[in-house]
Formats: C-alpha cells, sequence, structure tokens
C-alpha cells in the first residue's frame, strides 16, 4: 500500500555523490536541480557535443561512468526511451543500463540505481534488475540498490519544475532505498508518496501523462461538433471544468474495475454519440467511452454470474440435493 506523505518543508539536505545517466532535457534537469541543493554531481552521456556543452556550463560531464573509487552514490537513469510505433524503444536506455552495471562490477561501495526515465511497468524488476545483476555479477538490493523515481517534467519548464514539484513518487523493495530516496527529494517540497512495488510508479508515470492526452484529445473532439453547429468552445469546456465532478473531484470515477450506470451517463454517452453523426462529426473517443463501458459491463455481469452459480453449487451441497433449510429441520 501507498504511503501518503506530507507536504514537507524545504530543508537542507546531506551532501550525496550523484550520477546523471543520460542528460538531455530530463537529465540536465534534474542534475541542476542536485547542484543548486548543493550535491556533488557527475552528468554522463554518450554524445560527446553533449558532454562538451554541459562543460561550457562548469558542470562535470563525461562520456562514461567509473564507480572504481567512488563513495555510495545514486545513479539515475534518465535515458531515452521514445516510443516505435505502438512500443516504447528501449534499445538506447538497456545499454546505459548495462554501462552502469559493468561500472557496478567495479565498484567496492554499495550503489543505488534509480530509474527516473518513462519504462513500461515491470521494467525495473525486470529489464534494468536483470541487465544489472548480469553485467555487475552482483544482486540486486544486495550489491547495488534499485528503485524508481519518475519524472513529472515538463519540456519547457523542466528546471522549475525540479526545483519545485507538485509531486514526487519514490519506489522500492528495500525502506532503506525508500528513505534515502525520502532524504535527498523531500527539502524540494511537494507532495510526497512512496510505493514498495516500482512496478506501481512505473504505472503511475504512464497513466499520468496518458490521462492528460486523453483530457485533451476529449476536448478536442468536442470542439469538433461545437464548430460543426456554430458555437464557441472555449467558454463552453471553461464552465464544464468549472461544473463536471469529474473535473473538479479527485476521487471521482478512480475506482477501476465497475461500469458507469445510472442514467445520465449511459443516455448521454450514447445520445451525443448519435447527435455526432447527425452533424456529420465522427467521435471515435466517444464511441471507446461506451464501448469500454459496454464492454465492463458485461464482464462484470459475467463475474456476478459465476460467483452467483458457484454459491447455489455449495448450498446445493456435493450430492447434489437441494439443501434443507433451518424451517424444513424444525
Amino acid at each position: 500500500m501507498p504511503v501518503l506523505g506530507s507536504p514537507v518543508k524545504r530543508g537542507i539536505n546531506v551532501k550525496s555523490r550523484i550520477f546523471i545517466m543520460g542528460s538531455g532535457v530530463v537529465g540536465a534537469a534534474t542534475g541542476e536541480g542536485f547542484l543548486k541543493a548543493g550535491h556533488d554531481v557527475t552528468f554522463v552521456d554518450i554524445n560527446e557535443v553533449r558532454v562538451r556543452e554541459l562543460r561550457d556550463r562548469g558542470w562535470d560531464a563525461r562520456t562514461g561512468i567509473d564507480l572504481a573509487d567512488e563513495p555510495e552514490s545514486l545513479i539515475f537513469l534518465t535515458l531515452p526511451t521514445p516510443n516505435d510505433g505502438h512500443r516504447y524503444d528501449l534499445s538506447a536506455f538497456t545499454a546505459g543500463t548495462a554501462a552502469v552495471g559493468r561500472a557496478i562490477a567495479n565498484a567496492s561501495a554499495k550503489h543505488i540505481v534509480v530509474v527516473r526515465s518513462t519504462v513500461p511497468p515491470g521494467t525495473t524488476e525486470g529489464l534494468v534488475k536483470d541487465t544489472l545483476e548480469e553485467a555487475s555479477g552482483k544482486v540486486a538490493n544486495e550489491g547495488f540498490g534499485l528503485a524508481s523515481n519518475p519524472e513529472f517534467l515538463r519540456a519547457a519548464s523542466a528546471a522549475e519544475d525540479f526545483a519545485n514539484p507538485w509531486m514526487t513518487i519514490i519506489a522500492s523493495r528495500d525502506p532503506q532505498n525508500v528513505e534515502r530516496l525520502r532524504a535527498l527529494l523531500s527539502p524540494f517540497g511537494g507532495e510526497l508518496r512512496t510505493f514498495t512495488n516500482p512496478a506501481e510508479a512505473e504505472f503511475i508515470k504512464a497513466a499520468h501523462n496518458i490521462y492528460n492526452a486523453t483530457k485533451i484529445s476529449f476536448w478536442n473532439e468536442m470542439w469538433l461538433v461545437a464548430q460543426k453547429i456554430g458555437l464557441d468552445l472555449d467558454p463552453i469546456a471553461a464552465t464544464v471544468a468549472r461544473s463536471a465532478e469529474g473535473s473538479i473531484n479527485p476521487e471521482y470515477g478512480i475506482r477501476g474495475g465497475a461500469p458507469y450506470g445510472g442514467v445520465c451517463l449511459p443516455k448521454d454517452t450514447q445520445g451525443f454519440l448519435g447527435f455526432a453523426g447527425t452533424v456529420g462529426v465522427d467521435m471515435p473517443l466517444l464511441s471507446a467511452v461506451v464501448e469500454v463501458n459496454d464492454r465492463l459491463a458485461a464482464i462484470v455481469d459475467h463475474e456476478i454470474e459465476k460467483v452467483a452459480h458457484a454459491d447455489a453449487s455449495e448450498l446445493r451441497g456435493q450430492s447434489g440435493a437441494a439443501p434443507v433449510t433451518e424451517r424444513e429441520s424444525a
């Protein structure tokens, strides 16, 4: 279960040794934030041009990582994970992780590897763990620490977002890793939540971005209908953003596993879908909303039917005879 951390006041952090693996937008913002907080930071990137740019800023930047003579450190994986069609391309991420594993093989101190890149759920304890163990010859959370700390940085304001986070997520099987990262990150402020399963943190990051993408797509689809019938969507959307419980109540609609019901939601989703068709606007997102709900309703009905059938079988007993009720036995 996640542990909800209350907002913390900024404080003075103990100086940490930090490596940033992959020094693009996320890596640079992460490392810069740690530098400004007084930590000892080294940026690592295979792109020599990028390394020179970082050095020109006065930062310690290298093309490789060497941990042979390093004290205990935190190694943040901020490596690129672009999409290739409908999948993540983890080739650069895997190569960078393997380089860290080889460096850990020659390390005498215990280092904590922190996955900060956006990756599919299960990657930290799957690909990352396996790659590090194979390359280092050491066991995760024994010879080295392993944790997840997904980033929530916008490209246009990455440095500011790192310095002033609204949410920080930490996940690790080892409570010591969690506490080490809590001590490092809590002075930046914001709400902090911890998990024991790194896959939960990875899922949060993916769902975070997908939710934002879905909301944008919803209003783009509604904009098409509004344009078609001559309405200005801006004041409409601004009003709905304040009137719809799904917009103003963070707890609304987040309990998965049950279809929406009642009178209004089924009626208006299907009715508006038909209305859009009459004005010549295709609404694939709304169509998917109806389809997903209908599919889940069928699944739930099937599960209820299975449970009811199992209960009835149990009542009949193994012999198949009808059970004797208390009234009948009296």
